[in-house]
């Protein structure tokens, strides 16, 4: 299996979520911002 399999499936779910409550609450919409990770993670 491939190392970012579990996280990128519960980023997935994360984003899910995050959608279903802000319908729920009838909240605007959230722009969220991508962390940028080093090309070397042993930093």
């Amino acid at each position: 299996m491939a190392d970012g399999f579990l996280e990128k499936h519960y980023e997935d779910y994360e984003a899910r979520k995050a959608a279903w409550l802000r319908k729920k609450k009838h909240l605007p919409k959230i722009n969220k911002k991508q962390l940028e990770r080093p090309v070397d993670e042993s930093l």
